[in-house]
């Protein structure tokens, strides 16, 4: 019995599950925010292994003593609802203590935005994970890549790398996604979306 109080008091306390790809063909393109932003959150928390599990790359970590687990889901993006759902049940996290980072064509490039809920304008990786948890009541902190340029098929743009010219404006995004992140976990909904979504005139 005191085994499973110790285990339950250990436990991670929010789960923060950033979407993407796996292989390198992917890495770094627009579509892995997510990957880019766990694994700066990883840096940050001073993270050193990593264990494939409940259909993900995890880590355990902890951010001013508050138990974390980041996952990257190696399904694909457009089945990340399966890999979601298991980090969640393995580690007995509701979805309201779930974090999701993802890319969005709605948000201009290098703009972050942190919301609770909604639907997933199209996205298929939300979709999954909607469909797979049956609830739309997660937290979501979405790294704005904008729109493709004419004549070029979104498909094509979200699975490219920024150009150079835009790769500041990339890695800044996801350095305020980690900050995004971080906020939710200490300061809850209210005072992060303040702050981060305060942070650009543009409106959601």
């Amino acid at each position: 019995m005191s085994t499973q109080n110790h285990m339950k008091k250990n436990a991670p306390t929010f789960a923060i599950v950033g979407l993407g790809n796996p292989g390198d063909e992917y890495a770094n393109t627009r579509h892995n925010a997510g990957f880019c932003t766990i694994q700066k959150l990883a840096e940050l928390c001073h993270v050193s292994y990593w264990k494939t599990q409940a259909g993900s790359l995890l880590a355990e970590a902890h951010y001013n003593d508050i138990p974390l687990v980041l996952a990257m889901p190696q399904s694909y993006m457009n089945t990340s609802g399966g890999p979601t759902k298991h980090v969640l049940q393995q580690f007995g996290i509701k979805p309201d203590h779930l974090i999701v980072i993802h890319d969005e064509l709605d948000i201009p490039a290098g703009d972050v935005r942190v919301k609770f809920g909604g639907g997933h304008a199209g996205h298929n990786g939300l979709r999954s994970i909607i469909d797979a948890l049956g609830t739309r009541d997660y937290m979501r902190v979405r790294v704005g890549i904008g729109r493709p340029p004419a004549g070029m098929l979104v498909a094509n743009y979200v699975l490219s790398r920024p150009r150079a010219s835009e790769l500041d404006a990339f890695n800044e995004a996801v350095c305020v996604a980690c900050q995004a992140v971080l906020s939710l976990i200490e300061n809850g909904m209210e005072k992060t979306q303040a702050q981060i979504n305060g942070m650009h005139s543009a409106k959601d």
